[in-house]
Order: C-alpha cells, then sequence, then structure tokens
C-alpha cells in the first residue's frame, strides 16, 4: 500500500473505518499468562497455511511454544508461511516444522501416528465461501472439511491425550442462511458431542480483512492485474484484522472453558462497514481518486486508462446472489453469554441440557449412503441439512457469486 506512514495494521484498520484494534486490552491484560502458557506447551496448527492460520501460527511462534507444527494442503503457502516468520521473527528454540498433508489422508494418519503428542490442536482448515454454493460436489468437500475432517481429528486428538482442541466457526453459523454457514453450525454439534471427551471451545467472528479469496483480497489483485473494484452498494459486514483473528484463535484456545464460544463484542470501535464504503477507502489509500462506473464494459475499458490521470475505476453493484445474510449476528436470542470475562470478547456459553447424539449420528449414516452411491445432488444435501437444522432457512436466488465480475 502506498502509505508509507502507517503501519499494515493502521492502513487495514482505516480501510475498514476503525481507529483502534479490538482486543488489545485483553491481550495486554493476559500477556504474561499467554507468554507462561505457550512457552511450556506443545501445538498443532490444522490449515495454518490459511490466512487466518497463518496469523494464529504466527501468535503463537511469538511467545516461543516448545513445539509448534503446521499441516496445510497448501505446500506454497506453507513456504510462504515460514519466510514471512523467519523475516518478522527470525528463529525460536522450540520445534517448529511444517508439513504439507491433507487431513483428510492416510499420510495424516501415518503423520499423527508417529507422534501425535501436542498439548493443543487448533483447527483452521475450512471450505468458507458463500461461493461455493452452486456445485454439488463442491458442497461434499465441504461436508468434508469443516465437519467430518473435525471431527476424525478430534478423535484423534483424544486418543493421543491432547489436552484441548480448538476449531474455528463463523458468524454465519448463528441462524444461518447458506450451506457454508449451515456446515458450521453443523460442526458445531458436532464438537458438543465430542467434549464429553476432551475440552473443545471455538470462535465465531466476523469477515477477516483481506483474507485469501475475501473481496477485500480481490481489491488488491485487481490493482495489481490494472483491473476495476467491483463491490455490493446493499451489504455491510463486520471487519477484523488478520492480527485480530489470530488473536481471538488463540485467546479462545487458551483461555476459553469446554463448550465456550468465543465472539468480538459490538462496541463504538466495531460497528457494521459497508463494502461501498471500503472499496473507496482501499481506493483512496492507494493515493488514487475512485471514479464511479456505469457498467462493466465502462469499467473494463477504463481500467487501462484511468489509473494514468491518477484515478481509478470501481463499480458498485446490487447484491442478488444465493447465500448472502442480511444481517450478521454472532449470537441468537437463545443463547447464553457471558459479556463481562473480557473486555472485549464476549462468550456463548454451551447448553449442558442438548444432545444431539442421535441428529448427528442420522446425519453421517446419510452422507456416508450418498457417498456409497457415488450420486447425490444439491437438493439431497440441503434436506440433510434441513433434518439436523429444522430452522435452516437456506436463500436460494438462482444466482452465484461466479456469475458475476
Amino acid at each position: 500500500m502506498k502509505n508509507k506512514k502507517q503501519t499494515l495494521e493502521e492502513s487495514v484498520l482505516n480501510i475498514i473505518g476503525r481507529k483502534t484494534e479490538l482486543f488489545i486490552s485483553d491481550i495486554n491484560k493476559y500477556h504474561n499468562e499467554l507468554n507462561t502458557v505457550v512457552s511450556s506447551s506443545k501445538f498443532l496448527v490444522l490449515g495454518g497455511a490459511g490466512t487466518i492460520g497463518q496469523a494464529v501460527v504466527k501468535e503463537i511462534f511469538k511467545h516461543n511454544p516448545v513445539k509448534l507444527h503446521v499441516v496445510d494442503i497448501s505446500e506454497n503457502n506453507l513456504v510462504e508461511l515460514v519466510r514471512d516468520i523467519r523475516s518478522s521473527y527470525g528463529y525460536t528454540n522450540g520445534d517448529f516444522k511444517t508439513f504439507a498433508l491433507d487431513i483428510g489422508s492416510i499420510a495424516y494418519d501415518a503423520f499423527i501416528k508417529s507422534d501425535g503428542k501436542y498439548d493443543y490442536v487448533l483447527n483452521l482448515s475450512a471450505l468458507k465461501h458463500v461461493r461455493s454454493e452452486e456445485d454439488p460436489f463442491t458442497l461434499m468437500r465441504m461436508i468434508d472439511v469443516n465437519i467430518f475432517n473435525t471431527e476424525k481429528t478430534i478423535q484423534q486428538s483424544i486418543e493421543n491425550g491432547v489436552k484441548k482442541y480448538f476449531c474455528v466457526s463463523t458468524d454465519k453459523a448463528s441462524d444461518p442462511v447458506n450451506m457454508m454457514g449451515a456446515s458450521k453450525r453443523i460442526m458445531e454439534l458436532f464438537l458438543f458431542q465430542k467434549s464429553k471427551e476432551i475440552n473443545i471451545s471455538t470462535a465465531r467472528f466476523a469477515n477477516v480483512a483481506f483474507s485469501d479469496g475475501s473481496l477485500l483480497h480481490g481489491f488488491e489483485q485487481r490493482i495489481k492485474k490494472q483491473q476495476p473494484i467491483v463491490a455490493p452498494n446493499d451489504v455491510k459486514r463486520y471487519f477484523i484484522s488478520l492480527e485480530e483473528s489470530g488473536q481471538l484463535c488463540l485467546m479462545s484456545c487458551l483461555f476459553g472453558n469446554n463448550n465456550d464460544i468465543f465472539f468480538p463484542k459490538l462496541n463504538e470501535n466495531f460497528k457494521l462497514s459497508s463494502f461501498s464504503d471500503i472499496a473507496i477507502n482501499f481506493i483512496k489509500n492507494l493515493d488514487y481518486e475512485p471514479y464511479l462506473c456505469k457498467d462493466e464494459d465502462e469499467a473494463r475499458a477504463l481500467a487501462k486508462t484511468l489509473p494514468l490521470s491518477g484515478k481509478w475505476p470501481y463499480l458498485l453493484t446490487k447484491s442478488d446472489t444465493t447465500g448472502e445474510k442480511e444481517i450478521e449476528l454472532f449470537f441468537t436470542e437463545n443463547e447464553t453469554l457471558d459479556l463481562n470475562r473480557f473486555n472485549s470478547i464476549g462468550i456463548i456459553k454451551p447448553n449442558s441440557e442438548l444432545n444431539f447424539n442421535d441428529k448427528t449420528a442420522s446425519f453421517t449414516k446419510s452422507i456416508n449412503h450418498l457417498k456409497a452411491e457415488k450420486s447425490w445432488t444439491k437438493e439431497d444435501l440441503i434436506t440433510l441439512f434441513h433434518k439436523i437444522l429444522p430452522n435452516f432457512t437456506h436463500k436460494e436466488t438462482g444466482k452465484y457469486l461466479d456469475h458475476k465480475m
């Protein structure tokens, strides 16, 4: 970004319309305890080369852990993670290694069998995109990654005597309207069942600004490729920074009680931001003047010439694609909250009376039947989601993000 007077974190906060970091007071308050716990513990981070995973790995690395192993399916992202850590923080006396493995593979199982001795396992792997709504095959992979790989790695953690298992959820799991959010809510039900055998905590949080594949990350790619910026003009979302996502996950992992779900508390510093405002802020932050285009053709054409005059073309569109949530919520009215333990973090407390064992077992059996047949439709999967989540209000419009610029 062109503004050299700002740090990267300050620049990101400015673009999303915030002045200060969300969790700084709680991080400072628990700094010594974080240091003590991390520096005497062994960690395994799954999906650790994704955007949020990298943020979590960095937070752990900074506190000098005894062991920090990182697993991810992306070899290239792991390479960049190591380069980033070496360039930012240097080295540690602990055992720091990365492994390019698919969590669902036999090779991963062999890796766990060879050691598997960790105090904390943090699972950041996920299929997170609403755009995965369109085809039934990607949806099945979403179910495998978000639900069944989670169940598998929890069971392995139980068998290896892991002290605590953390798994990231999403605000979209609260009253979900899309399959991604619903898959994460189903994952939470599986977590609740497994928490009878191991301590588990999780976190729901907002859009992570400039995470891989996000709209804001797309803004960066459009600039690099000299293409127009496009954003919806009718969508507002909550945003946290990459660093904040890592902080919230680590706080939940280390300080969350069994079945606690951490989330960022709303306050005057944490409000809804519109994508249209963020697009304008992003362009201005690069020292360009935003130029509003009337349609895609004009935007594409002007992207080749307009930047030469210090302006950048952008286009605002109406949001009409499947799975878009009108209002983002971190919790429902039926969930019990603890808003007093932390200054900037709220906690959704477990309802001990809930028992989903029959539902999760039936869901697993039905999915396995579809896999055995090697034949299923999107409607088949939606039906199964409705059975385990009766209040799931799937929003289908027939339009998808891959159909837009």
